[in-house]
C-alpha cells in the first residue's frame, strides 16, 4: 500500500492514491469513467455518465438540511502526461508512482496528476463521508480539459443545477480564484521539400536541449522560464549562418498547455568544422546555464554524433522554419492595466514536431480581455505567414470567466476560511484557463469560485502537492458545507 494512504485527511489521501492507479491521459479517460460510476452506484448515489463523458453523482442533503442551496463541486479527471527523459511508463497503461518528500508528495519521474486529481479526490471524499453536515451537494467531474476543455465545452444544462459551483482546480492555497482568461490554440503546418541527397563530407549531430523546469503555459508564463523550443531554434539559427548547418529531424516540446522543456534537433555539418561547431555547443551551453542560473539552474545543452540522416530539410524551407521559430513571441504580451501584477494577455510557443514529412509548430494564446486575445491570434498568424508558411489555423477556442466581487460563494467561503483557518487570503483572477468560463455561458445562474490546495510546477514532471494544504482545504469545505445557509 503507498506511504500516502496514511496521511491526513485520509479520505481524501485514500482515494487520491486510487486516482493514482488509474491511467487517465487527456482524451482516454474510460477506465477512470468507469470507477467514478461504480463508486457512485457502490454508495447507493444516483451517478450520470452523458454522451461526452462526464459524470455526475448526487448526494442527497442530510436530515434538516433540504432546505440549504444546491451546491455542485467540480473538477476534471484527465491530467497531463509528462515524464522525464530516462523514465518509461506507458500512460495508457501504468499507474503513476506517487511518493512523500518531506512536505510535498511528487510522482516518480512523471507529472503527479494532482492536477486536478487532488480535486477529483476531495469530492470522493465528500461523497463517502457519512460523519458531515450538508446540503444537497452534486459532483461534477469532467473529461479533457487539458488538451482542449471538451467536457465543459459539451455539458448541457441538466448536469449544471446547483445554484453555487465550487470548481477544485486552482493550485495555491489562500487564493480564491473569481476569474479567469479565455484561450485559443494557433498551429502553423509546413509541408517542407527534403533533400535525400545529402552534401559530400558531411558529419551528423544529435543536439539537445534539457533539464528546463518547464510549467503551465497560462500559470507560470511570467515566471521567465526558459523554452526548449526557443533555445534550441537559438542554437540552429546561428549554427546555419556560422557552420553551414542543416537541419534533418527537429522535435521539441510536447503539449500546447505546457512550456518546452526538452528539445532535441539532428543535424549535418562539414567535417571541416567538427571542432569549432562542438566548441560552439559548449559555449552555448555555458550560456544557457548563465543566462538561466534562476528561472532553470539544471538546463544544460548535448550533442553526440549520430549516423547521417536519410534526407535533410530543403535549405529554404529550413530558413523559413528557422525564421519563424526565431520571430514566433513567446511569454507575457500585456500586463492588465487595471489589477496589478496580474498578466492580461500571452503567447505560449508550445512545440515543434517532425512528423512524417510535415512540420507543426503548436501555439496557445490567452488573454482576460477577448480583443487583446484575437490580437495576440493575428500576431502569431501573421509571424508564421511572414515565413512562408501558408498552412495557419486557429482553434480550440473558449472564453474567460468574468469576475463577480459580489459573489455570494465568496462570501461564504471567505467566512469559512476564517472560522478554520483564520489567515490573510487573497481573491483575484487568474491567467490561466477554468472550466467556469464554459459554465458560465451554459447556466449563467451559477455563482462560482474556485480554489484548490498549493501543487507547484504542474504539467511537469516537478509536479509537487504540498500535504499540509490538502488537509486546509478539506477543512475549509467541510466547513463551507455546514455555515452555508
Amino acid at each position: 500500500m503507498s506511504e500516502i494512504t496514511g496521511l491526513s485527511p485520509k479520505g481524501v489521501f485514500y482515494y487520491f492514491n486510487e486516482i493514482c492507479k488509474i491511467p487517465r491521459p487527456s482524451k482516454h479517460e474510460e477506465l477512470m469513467i468507469s470507477w467514478l460510476l461504480k463508486f457512485g452506484e457502490s454508495l447507493g448515489l444516483k451517478s450520470q455518465r452523458d454522451e461526452i463523458g462526464n459524470v455526475l453523482i448526487t448526494k442527497p442533503a442530510t436530515p434538516g438540511k433540504e432546505h440549504i442551496t444546491p451546491v455542485i463541486f467540480q473538477s476534471h479527471i484527465d491530467m497531463v502526461c509528462e515524464k522525464n527523459e530516462d523514465v518509461t511508463i506507458d500512460f495508457l497503461k501504468d499507474p503513476i508512482e506517487p511518493i512523500i518528500d518531506g512536505e510535498w508528495i511528487r510522482a516518480n519521474g512523471t507529472t503527479l496528476g494532482a492536477d486536478n486529481g487532488i480535486g477529483v479526490a476531495i469530492e470522493l471524499a465528500l461523497l463517502a463521508a457519512n460523519d458531515l453536515e450538508h446540503g444537497p451537494i452534486s459532483c461534477l467531474f469532467t473529461v479533457d480539459e487539458e488538451t482542449g476543455l471538451t467536457g465543459a465545452f459539451n455539458i448541457t444544462p441538466d448536469f449544471l443545477q446547483g445554484k453555487m459551483l465550487l470548481n477544485l482546480d486552482s493550485e495555491r492555497e489562500g487564493e480564491f480564484f473569481i476569474g479567469c482568461a479565455g484561450g485559443i490554440d494557433t498551429q502553423g503546418v509546413m509541408n517542407p521539400d527534403w533533400d535525400s541527397t545529402l552534401p559530400n563530407n558531411h558529419i551528423a549531430y544529435q543536439i539537445a536541449v534539457m533539464g528546463l523546469q518547464g510549467g503551465h503555459s497560462g500559470a507560470h508564463i511570467n515566471y521567465e522560464r526558459g523554452n526548449a523550443v526557443k533555445l534550441l531554434n537559438r542554437i540552429l539559427w546561428n549554427a546555419y549562418n556560422d557552420f553551414d548547418l542543416r537541419v534533418g529531424v527537429i522535435n521539441a516540446g510536447t503539449v500546447k498547455n505546457a512550456i518546452a522543456r526538452e528539445g532535441k534537433a539532428q543535424v549535418i555539418i562539414p567535417k571541416s568544422k567538427k571542432q569549432d561547431f562542438e566548441n560552439y555547443l559548449k559555449e552555448m551551453d555555458h550560456l544557457y546555464k548563465k543566462e538561466l542560473f534562476v528561472s532553470d539552474p539544471n538546463v544544460y545543452v548535448s550533442f553526440e554524433e549520430i549516423p547521417l540522416p536519410k534526407k535533410i530539410l530543403n535549405e529554404y524551407d529550413q530558413v523559413d522554419l528557422l525564421n519563424a521559430l526565431y520571430c514566433c513571441p513567446h511569454g507575457v504580451l500585456h500586463m492588465a492595466q487595471d489589477i496589478p501584477n496580474f498578466v492580461e494577455t500571452s503567447s505560449n510557443l508550445a512545440s515543434v514536431k517532425t512528423e512524417n514529412d510535415h512540420i507543426t509548430i503548436s501555439t496557445s494564446q490567452r488573454s482576460s480581455v477577448k480583443s487583446k486575445k484575437k490580437d495576440a491570434v493575428a500576431m502569431i498568424s501573421a509571424t508564421l505567414y511572414a515565413a512562408g508558411i501558408e498552412d495557419v489555423s486557429s482553434g480550440n477556442e473558449y472564453p474567460g470567466w468574468t469576475p463577480n466581487p459580489n459573489s455570494v460563494a465568496l462570501r461564504y467561503i471567505s467566512r469559512a476560511y476564517k472560522n478554520v483557518i483564520n489567515k490573510p487570503f487573497d481573491v483575484q483572477a487568474i491567467h490561466a484557463g477554468l472550466e467556469c468560463g464554459l459554465f458560465a455561458e451554459k447556466a449563467p445562474h451559477l455563482d462560482m469560485i474556485s480554489y484548490g490546495p498549493t501543487i507547484q510546477n504542474p504539467h511537469s514532471p516537478e509536479e509537487k502537492l504540498n500535504i499540509e494544504t490538502v488537509q486546509q482545504v478539506w477543512d475549509l469545505t467541510v466547513e463551507f458545507l455546514r455555515i452555508l445557509e
